[in-house]
């Protein structure tokens, strides 16, 4: 019962989220961050993480899964569905309207100077976001070089992402164990 009384809530807050996709689904994570993790303090930084890392591996969008999975994960099932269709409903409906007019503005040099500035606004958005992740993303400080490795042999050497994710879960274990003996040699010590 509790389900459907916060449904309507995330519903609203997912469909205001959904009327401001600009720049994709990484600006919707940037307003979950600044909503959820800064003012409401319902998840952390680590939470969000996760549910952002698990939803772009799954098929689908990206944030339709984020959405479907921070509803589930707040309240169930049926909020995981209000989250979703909070999310999806204001794009449908406003890409409905342009490709009904779309050829009355395609032309329109205020229209395309609107959607430039749009596009320099979200970038700022976007990058808040990305600092706000990395900031809280890492346990130990080994994960900065891991991801700054991660990231040479991404743009660099053109390696694939599942040979990345791979060697991050393999350097990730590791990492883990060694900060793990390292702090029970120093508690027993």
């Amino acid at each position: 019962m509790n389900d459907w009384k916060k449904a309507p809530v995330l519903f609203g807050q997912f469909f205001k989220f959904g009327c401001f996709t600009f720049g994709g689904g990484w600006s919707i994570i940037a307003q979950m961050q600044k909503l959820y993790v800064e003012q409401e303090n319902t998840m952390t930084s680590e939470e969000l993480l996760d549910i952002t890392s698990v939803g772009r591996s799954l098929p689908g969008t990206m944030i339709g899964n984020v959405a479907l999975l921070y509803g589930y994960h707040t309240g169930g099932v049926i909020c995981g569905l209000a989250c979703l269709f909070g999310m999806i409903l204001p794009p449908l409906i406003i890409l409905t309207i342009i490709t009904y007019f779309y050829s009355l503005v395609q032309d329109n040099p205020w229209v395309m100077s609107a959607m430039m500035g749009v596009r320099a606004a979200i970038v700022p958005i976007i990058a808040s976001a990305a600092v706000s992740l990395l900031k809280s993303a890492f346990r130990y400080p080994l994960c900065y070089a891991l991801t700054a490795m991660a990231a040479t042999l991404y743009l660099a050497v053109n390696m694939s992402c599942v040979t990345l994710v791979v060697i991050g879960v393999v350097c990730g274990l590791l990492i883990s164990e060694y900060y793990e003996r390292k702090e029970q040699k120093h508690g027993t010590a």
